[in-house]
């Protein structure tokens, strides 16, 4: 018995019209054909098709994938088994939205995952993610190719405070939520934080590094996003230019015409610079939270770099609130639920969406 062999190209209605190629083996006496697809799509599967009618299903997969490819969104939120991260993948979830929540350690995080799969959402996904970690990152970008193909939503949440903290003294102090908004407590509050070298490189490493990297890596698979990408970057009021004592710094940082990755990353290392031979405030850098306070300067800025860049996404960054928190010892007073409004206000941003800017939780602010 006689067998054939040939080849069907069906082309998807992609981004970017990508030709999927099947290799079909069959008996030509036979009433159904067999075929394995050759693709990296997890979409598709083994196939036993009638061959009298062979090409109405060839439509019709093709059609099955781009409807799923359309209406499925995928997200992924940094830092996620605890605080606003969670409560982000809560809410994207109860949205509809199929969520990757990540973080370092993987008992937290698919402890915080059966914690929403007992909510009775089932659309949540663990997958570990060491921000400062590019192997990390990296296999992270392997799955959500191999299992999605694209990236509609990137929530970079994960956090560092860059200092070590007497969190008895701090609590000794007492202080009120309006001198700690008001940037009134950072003298009262030197004695109890102590900002190290290695404390800063961790802090910028997560905060604006880590964004950075992970950044890059997923931006590849949000250009495939079929319903507009959208990349929020959570920030702080703590990163807003008035706060910066340096009247240059906050000029440079403020000009988005003169404003590049590179003089941002200079900024950094001079700052670093600075800490180590103790100049921080002779030089003007802030008192309150140095590290932090610079890392999430230098993350507005790059927000707004890469929205110039990427127009056809929505890119922004986004201030929380004084929320009750880890990152600041439990001393906010607002809820996660209202924490982490901003940023799936930003997540689920219609087409045409505002882009390259700075929110005080769900109301755009100066940067």
């Amino acid at each position: 018995m006689a067998q054939a062999h040939f080849q069907v190209d069906i082309f998807t209605n992609t981004l970017q019209s990508q030709c999927c190629k099947y290799q079909l083996t069959t008996l030509l006496s036979s009433r159904s054909i067999h075929f394995k697809i050759a693709s990296q799509n997890p979409f598709f599967r083994r196939f036993k098709l009638s061959k009298h009618k062979l090409s109405t299903s060839q439509r019709a997969t093709a059609t099955m994938m781009n409807e799923k490819q359309s209406t499925e969104r995928y997200a992924v939120v940094t830092g996620a088994n605890k605080g606003i991260g969670l409560e982000t993948v809560r809410q994207l979830a109860a949205s509809g939205v199929t969520v990757l929540l990540t973080a370092r350690n993987e008992k937290r995080g698919t402890e915080a995952v059966s914690s929403l799969r007992g909510l009775g959402l089932s659309k949540v996904i663990y997958h570990q993610l060491d921000v400062q970690d590019s192997q990390s990152i990296q296999a992270l970008a392997n799955f959500i190719q191999t299992q999605f193909g694209k990236l509609d939503i990137l929530v970079n949440n994960a956090g560092a405070s860059g200092v070590i903290v007497d969190e008895d003294g701090l609590r000794a102090l007492n202080i009120d939520p309006a001198s700690w908004l008001s940037g009134k407590a950072t003298n009262i509050v030197q004695d109890v934080m102590k900002t190290t070298y290695d404390k800063a490189i961790e802090c910028l490493n997560t905060n604006y590094y880590g964004v950075k990297n992970v950044t890059q890596a997923l931006l590849p698979l949000l250009q495939r996003s079929t319903t507009g990408a959208r990349i929020v970057n959570v920030s702080s009021l703590r990163g807003e230019l008035w706060r910066i004592p340096n009247e240059q710094i906050r000029k440079e940082l403020g000009n988005l015409e003169a404003l590049t990755e590179e003089k941002i990353d200079g900024f950094v290392d001079k700052f670093l610079h600075d800490l180590k031979n103790d100049e921080l405030e002779v030089n003007g850098w802030s008192k309150m939270l140095p590290a932090y306070s610079v890392s999430k300067a230098m993350l507005n800025a790059y927000t707004r770099v890469l929205a110039k860049k990427y127009p056809e996404m929505c890119i922004n960054c986004v201030h929380p609130g004084y929320v009750d928190t880890d990152i600041n010892w439990h001393t906010g007073t607002m809820t996660l639920e209202e924490g982490a409004q901003g940023s799936v206000l930003l997540a689920l941003l219609p087409k045409g969406g505002p882009t390259g800017c700075y929110f005080d939780r769900t109301q755009i602010a100066d940067f």
